[in-house]
């Protein structure tokens, strides 16, 4: 199975979610998006895989979401798409992309069900254990 994950080093879930994908058995394809941002069409691509409007994706905290205004209503899909190319920081994370599906993967156990193999007994780094199902 071909598994991509849109990661940011510093972020916890997304290390996290990298983690659980790993212990899945699975070498995925890990692209640092902030070094690497997508293009265009990969990031609406990527926004209908997981039938997400632009909005939902922006992430706020540690951006310039505030002062670029983006909680304004005014903004376009295509013009908060374009913001997120010009900040690819303001891309929230992680994405994973497996034949199951696309998601956002926050919480970082939402990668579950898109994973072929259980992970049994993951602990975070923060310590909490995740009590995980096989899937179904």
């Amino acid at each position: 199975m071909t598994v991509t994950i849109y990661h940011n080093p510093d972020c916890g879930t997304s290390r996290n979610t990298l983690a659980m994908i790993r212990a899945s058995g699975e070498t995925p394809d890990v692209i640092e998006y902030l070094k690497n941002p997508p293009s265009r069409e990969r990031l609406v691509g990527l926004l209908k895989a997981m039938d997400m409007p632009a909005r939902a994706l922006l992430r706020e905290k540690g951006t310039p979401y505030t002062e670029l205004g983006l909680a304004d209503a005014k903004w376009s899909e295509d013009e908060l798409i374009d913001q997120m190319l010009v900040h690819p920081i303001l891309i929230n994370r992680p994405i994973v992309e497996t034949p199951k599906g696309t998601r956002l993967c926050r919480p970082s156990e939402a990668v579950l069900p898109l994973l072929d193999t259980p992970v049994r007994d993951f602990v975070k780094e923060d310590g909490e254990k995740i009590a995980c199902t096989p899937p179904a």
